[in-house]
């Protein structure tokens, strides 16, 4: 009995923890698991300037996808401004390769580089995958601090 309780807390403390979020419109699709390095368990996601994130979203599309597009926002005080992704395509060097089967599931695999210049904020990151009609597959939000 010893032993089995042993390894059950061994597993639980080596399990990877999600950071919080919220699905804002997922349509075409589920989010069945989200990680951002760094931000495991956090309610607010500290961004570092000058690093990369890396995120995973592991997720399910409801309808075959040919074309998956990635649309970045930071939401600033309710304002959502475009944040412009270095690969948007995400059939392109994101772990996926299109096109994706209904009911499948794929981990979309990603980095953003969080730059020197950007102020000190907090921002709620809106990140959506569109399909090949433009439908959101995947839509989260994640507050989120820019720090030194």
């Amino acid at each position: 009995k010893i032993l089995l309780a042993a390894c059950v807390v061994l597993a639980v403390a080596t399990t990877v923890q999600c950071v919080k979020w919220k699905d804002c419109g997922s349509k075409q699709g589920k989010i069945n698991k989200l990680i951002v390095i760094g931000c495991e368990g956090k309610d607010e996601c500290p961004l570092k300037k000058g690093t990369n994130v890396s995120l995973e979203v592991d997720f399910s599309p409801k309808e075959a996808v040919s074309k998956a597009t990635s649309v970045v926002h930071g939401i600033i005080d309710g304002l959502p401004i475009p944040f412009p992704l270095d690969n948007p395509d995400a059939c392109k060097d994101s772990n996926l390769a299109c096109p994706l089967a209904s009911g499948g599931n794929f981990a979309y695999k990603t980095a953003i580089f969080v730059k020197t210049i950007y102020p000190k904020v907090r921002v709620v990151i809106k990140w959506e995958l569109k399909d090949q009609s433009g439908k959101d597959i995947f839509c989260f939000e994640m507050p989120a601090t820019i720090v030194d």
